[in-house]
């Protein structure tokens, strides 16, 4: 292992391998990147893979809109001899009550604002497009078919074999365990496996980066919560769109394969880690789902996993520099890691290098809790 580096990112999920490929690109020319586990370990390999722009606050909007633009060119963007297998087949918001419509209705005057194409649906719309989905309840429902989902571990092993290109040092099953600081600047960063000399660390560990920020004596209000998922045997094609559904708090999609991946995170439940699976999860979920589309009620399970969104108190990444720590900066998407990490990469990396970047970020700094200014983001599930 390296003794110094310019750089040390710690994460090598979807935003910490997308931050290491920024940063190179930038410039900077030793850049570790830690991974306690393998490349794409953690929430990435366990997320829905879905990718939208309907949100309800701007900076989500934005972040995920320019994220799109890099997701269409990816292939060819990161020389990736694979395909990460970017699909726009659209993502189907559904609502049962007339309070999460009248929040769809806000968030489309947003999107329209910032041009978003989205559309918003009759129930003979919504038939048309998902044949097989119970419209009985539906109140409201919107679309946006640029919207779509591309395959987590792809994204990440493109990032990952573009940044090794570039000279980035990747090392996996080494566990950050420390920080040596002065004063306020951090000097190094200590592993189970030595370390390595550095004034610049970013933090892309999701819903692991509260314990980091502990190393730091930082609070840091981002907590993990359990999401389980599961994925059922292939079946012929009927689902075009992710349906998204409010009022169950679940999303449902069709995979290349034909499978169907569908889960949910229970809001209530205690925060925490958490990779245990449970059959009451299966048995309300298979309930959700089957009101959705009855279609689906004969289908048999054959995989079932658990994964953490690290959720901040209102719903927004968090992104920048901590006070009180030079040198330290958070890379965190906070429960929607994946579909932004291609921007939150970039701008980061721009952040750590004092350049000006592309997105104003200091809306989203990690002082906004403590200042009470909170961003609520209406739209999550």
């Amino acid at each position: 292992m390296i003794k110094t580096a310019d750089v040390v990112v710690i994460g090598a999920g979807s935003i910490g391998c997308s931050t290491a490929y920024n940063l190179a690109r930038l410039g900077f020319n030793k850049i570790a990147v830690l991974e306690k586990g393998y490349i794409c370990r953690g929430s990435t390999g366990r997320c829905a893979a879905g990718i939208r722009q309907q949100w309800g606050t701007e900076m989500n909007c934005l972040i995920s809109r320019y994220s799109i633009k890099q997701f269409e060119v990816m292939n060819e963007m990161l020389e990736y001899e694979s395909d990460v297998e970017f699909r726009q087949n659209g993502y189907l918001m559904v609502t049962y009550s007339d309070k999460e419509a009248d929040m769809l209705k806000e968030n489309l005057k947003l999107h329209k604002k910032l041009g978003i194409p989205v559309q918003f649906l009759s129930v003979d719309d919504i038939k048309e497009i998902v044949p097989d989905i119970n419209a009985e309840r539906i109140v409201a429902s919107t679309i946006c078919m640029e919207d779509g989902q591309a395959n987590p571990f792809k994204v990440t092993d493109a990032y990952y074999r573009a940044a090794k290109r570039l000279g980035v040092e990747f090392y996996t099953y080494t566990e950050v365990t420390g920080f040596k600081t002065e004063g306020e600047r951090i000097k190094a960063v200590i592993t189970d496996r030595g370390e390595i000399a550095t004034s610049l660390v970013v933090n892309a560990t999701g819903p692991y980066a509260k314990f980091i920020s502990q190393m730091l004596g930082h609070d840091l209000p981002v907590e993990p919560e359990r999401h389980q998922i599961v994925v059922t045997e292939p079946l012929e094609p009927f689902l075009g769109p992710l349906v998204m559904n409010f009022h169950h708090n679940t999303y449902c999609q069709q995979v290349v394969n034909g499978s169907i991946l569908t889960g949910y995170g229970n809001p209530e439940e205690p925060k925490g880690l958490n990779y245990n699976c449970s059959w009451q999860f299966i048995e309300e979920l298979a309930e959700k789902i089957i009101d959705q589309l009855p279609v689906m009620k004969n289908v048999n399970i054959i995989r079932h996993w658990s994964g953490h969104y690290g959720i901040s108190p209102d719903g927004q990444p968090v992104l920048g520099t901590v006070p009180g720590l030079e040198g330290y900066y958070l890379a965190l998407g906070c429960g929607k890691g994946f579909m932004l990490s291609p921007m939150i990469g970039e701008l980061i990396a721009q952040c750590v290098a004092g350049k000006e970047t592309t997105l104003p970020i200091d809306i989203l700094n990690v002082e906004r809790f403590e200042k009470g200014e909170l961003i609520v983001e209406p739209a999550v599930v």
